[in-house]
């Protein structure tokens, strides 16, 4: 019998049903940990343009310690495919709620240690050897945060309104990049250079801890109920061996982790990159355009919320289809804008959000309905970690290498070979369960 969380609660016994989480909580539960998430993840990124080259790689050029610092802001989506092997694993024998319990502590505390971080000239290359550990130590604990709440949002909502479901749980990258980006600006702005990067940098890594202890109780609130737990199990979100995952679903999970590219690639290409290109081969003071993302970001929230109507009325895999199409064209014209002033930096980030909300919105959305039941929780846990790789991890490294060497035009080749792989994938598709996206 398939369960929902109307049925769960009409089951339930009446004194308990004052206490029942609304449908609406899985959603705030989903947008609260996805931000504090990507928050992370972007504190972590403007302090690779901003900081970490000069405080950690001081003995080689600012382009050059720019690209260390992105190499090593890799190692995390390279870590990650393994967190999600050690934490489904404790999963299984423990339950979902220690698993999210150790993984978000073991994430704060790998972010509030970078905090603390030594200056290349105080101790030498262990701190480089610190601030990669603790990247690859974030990596991991990202693997554990999964926690079925963005598939079981999806498997249950409406069959025409599936689109609109799907997007929720993207628009904590937006929100987590404003967050990011306001935080950078003020202390950039309102700081000497010298506080700034004494001590100034260092509050936005705090920050972080401190909304990860939010995430944790607003999640640990929803799975730890007795009628989530119901759910959980109705849909057979329940965590299944790794490889043995793989072993069974393979090709989906390939399929699954190809599909988005565009959209993951677009993502780090649209937030990441164009910092580190006008922080390095600009004049612009870093807080312009760190505004400018904010309020380019603000366009990618309503992009997402576009998206899913447009799912709803299109298709998700039509959707993906156009999308990438349109990256493809973008990406043979739009890096060039960040060379324009003001106007071709504003006009390249406002559409690329835009472009960026509208396919990274459904960009994870049918990923639940592609498995066979048994392998769903795991093998959607896997393809996202692969998708991040894959797509987004070394996006401003590459990015920047190739502008930097054959100038801007060389960058959107990421781009394209993005929406190359999406179309790929989407082609694939025809005729299996991945044919829902």
């Amino acid at each position: 019998m398939v369960h929902t969380l109307e049925t769960v609660e009409a089951h339930a016994p009446r004194s308990e049903r004052h206490a029942r989480v609304k449908p609406g909580e899985i959603a705030i539960g989903v947008i609260i940990g996805r931000t504090s998430e990507f928050f992370d993840f972007f504190v972590f990124a403007i302090a690779s343009v901003l900081v970490f080259p000069q405080l950690v790689f001081p003995f080689v050029d600012p382009l050059t310690g720019t690209l260390y610092a992105f190499a090593i802001f890799a190692l995390a989506f390279v870590a990650r495919p393994f967190g999600t092997l050690i934490f489904m694993a404790i999963d299984r024998a423990y339950g979902r709620g220690p698993k999210l319990t150790v993984a978000l502590i073991l994430l704060g505390t790998s972010t509030v240690c970078i905090a603390f971080l030594p200056s290349y000239g105080a101790v030498g290359s262990i701190s480089i050897w610190a601030l990669a550990i603790l990247r690859i130590g974030q990596g991991i604990a990202l693997g554990g945060t999964w926690d079925g709440l963005a598939s079981l949002l999806s498997l249950n909502a409406p069959e025409n309104r599936r689109g609109w479901y799907a997007m929720v749980p993207q628009l904590g990258a937006p929100l987590g990049l404003i967050v990011a980006s306001a935080l950078f600006a003020f202390f950039v702005g309102n700081l000497s250079t010298d506080d700034f990067f004494s001590w100034g940098w260092r509050y936005p890594f705090f920050v972080a801890f401190a909304l990860n202890v939010v995430a944790l109780f607003a999640r640990l609130r929803i799975v730890e109920t007795s009628e989530f737990r119901t759910l959980f199990e109705s849909r057979d979100l329940q965590p299944t061996p790794v490889f043995a995952t793989i072993r069974k679903q393979g090709r989906t999970i390939l399929i699954g982790a190809f599909a988005p590219l565009a959209s993951f690639a677009l993502f780090h290409m649209v937030t990441v990159f164009p910092l580190s290109w006008i922080f390095l081969y600009t004049r612009e003071a870093p807080v312009r355009f760190l505004t400018i993302e904010c309020v380019a970001a603000v366009f990618g929230i309503l992009a997402i919320f576009a998206s899913g109507m447009i799912a709803d009325r299109v298709g998700r895999r039509n959707l993906l289809a156009a999308c990438a199409l349109m990256i493809a064209v973008f990406s043979g014209f739009a890096p060039q804008l960040l060379d324009g002033g003001i106007i071709g930096e504003t006009v390249f980030m406002v559409l690329g959000f835009i472009l960026l909300g509208l396919s990274f919105g459904q960009s994870s959305g049918a990923v639940a309905s592609s498995f066979s039941t048994f392998y769903r929780y795991t093998g959607s846990a896997l393809t996202s970690d692969l998708a991040w790789m894959f797509g987004a991890g070394f996006a401003p490294f590459v990015g920047l290498f190739l502008a930097s060497e054959f100038g801007l035009i060389a960058a959107g080749a990421y781009l394209l070979s993005g929406a190359i792989c999406t179309l790929v994938a989407l082609l694939a598709n025809r005729g299996t369960g991945v044919s829902q996206l």
